[in-house]
């Protein structure tokens, strides 16, 4: 049985359960979940919304040990202080972010350097790669269990960097942006400087981008891929997996999933393929 939780995975080698909470340019949050912890990686819903999320998966929110934020666009931040303060967890972030968010004197508030591991709950750590992002100091996050097996979550990227390929080709779990399609970007009603921030270095992950970066990545103790914030004007679900999948599938056989906005919709478990469906 996991911290908090009324359901329990089929298999019992279990080490990590991974709910996207929702995901997109209205909101981001993803639940990690152990043996003994529960850390929320972003918080960019209301405070009311994301805890209508976790009761949804049955979780209280006085449950959660952690919320680390990756930046500070309020679509990743938008009620990590409120929901700090209220269920008493901790806030970590870089300096950057807790400077742009105006979280000096916070005494719940653990802030990072680069590559630095943080302890964000009894049994789970966190390891934080810096990724090129417009106008913040963005990170992924590599989660890691008692058990050593990992996961990733990261978004909001223009390029897959030398060192983040590193890290994520030792994960058993990736949650990763594939924000647009870029046909449809370029064929969109964007002006012509918004496309150029969305397909440049500090914008976003294309549909390729991503299938060409998993091509690089994939190995055979990864289980589970899940397609984040995908853009709802310039992406479909079905384009996005087709992509991707056209580029892995010769070397992966593992589950591929997406994640949507009006999440959650199931959970991956690190040490079993297939997600489970969540049932409200």
């Amino acid at each position: 049985m996991f911290k908090g939780r009324q359901l329990a995975p089929t298999s019992d080698i279990v080490s990590m359960e991974i709910t996207h909470l929702g995901s997109g340019s209205r909101g981001n949050s993803v639940l990690l979940s152990t043996p003994e912890s529960n850390v929320l990686i972003d918080c960019g819903f209301s405070l009311k919304k994301i805890e209508s999320k976790l009761q949804k998966i049955r979780v209280e929110p006085t449950d959660i040990d952690s919320i680390l934020v990756t930046h500070h666009h309020s679509d990743h931040s938008n009620s990590a202080l409120r929901a700090s303060k209220k269920w008493g967890c901790n806030l970590i972030s870089n300096a950057e972010t807790a400077r742009r968010l105006e979280w000096g004197g916070i005494s719940r508030l653990k802030v990072f350097s680069e590559l630095e591991r943080i302890d964000a709950g009894v049994d789970i750590s966190l390891l934080t790669v810096p990724v090129p992002h417009d106008d913040a100091e963005n990170v992924g996050v590599i989660a890691c269990g008692d058990d050593g097996k990992r996961a990733a979550v990261v978004t909001d990227l223009g390029e897959v960097t030398t060192e983040l390929i590193s890290h994520l080709k030792k994960c058993n779990h990736i949650s990763i942006e594939a924000n647009y399609d870029h046909d449809r970007l370029m064929r969109g009603g964007y002006p012509d400087s918004l496309k150029r921030r969305v397909s440049g270095r500090g914008g976003h992950l294309s549909n390729y981008q991503t299938a060409n970066a998993l091509q690089q990545i994939v190995h055979p103790e990864l289980s589970s891929i899940v397609l984040c914030h995908l853009s709802e004007s310039n992406n479909l679900p079905h384009i996005a997996e087709s992509e991707v999948l056209m580029g892995i599938c010769d070397s992966f056989d593992g589950s591929l999933s997406i994640s949507r906005q009006d999440g959650p919709e199931f959970s991956n478990w690190i040490g079993q393929s297939d997600p489970e469906k969540i049932v409200v």
